[in-house]
């Protein structure tokens, strides 16, 4: 919800928008910037929205079973954080300096 709100800010105002104009510029994108930063916004938006609302709907809709809301909202946040760090930790373990390190070849 942090980020969500977060990038609607950005997306909101002036000065973000160009912001994001500005990266897309600098990654090489000639193509009609304002549809870019639209389409790109609102995929973003969706793709947060709709992790918040699974979220949500696997604590609460289940509600009525407390017990097993509560584990579905527990696999559902460990799944994330999994992904949010897990998956930058297994990049820097899998780098070949990492395995040097380690004696790994």
């Amino acid at each position: 919800m942090i980020e969500l709100a977060q990038f609607a800010a950005v997306v909101a105002a002036p000065a973000g928008r160009g912001q994001l104009q500005q990266a897309l510029v600098n990654a090489g994108v000639t193509h009609d910037l304002s549809s870019v930063v639209v389409v790109e916004s609102v995929l973003g938006l969706s793709i947060a929205a709709g992790a918040a609302a699974v979220h949500a709907a696997s604590y609460f809709g289940l509600r009525a079973m407390r017990p097993w809301g509560w584990i579905t909202a527990v696999i559902v946040a460990a799944a994330w954080s999994l992904v949010l760090v897990g998956i930058p930790i297994l990049v820097l373990l899998l780098r070949r300096s990492t395995r040097e390190a380690y004696g790994i070849t």
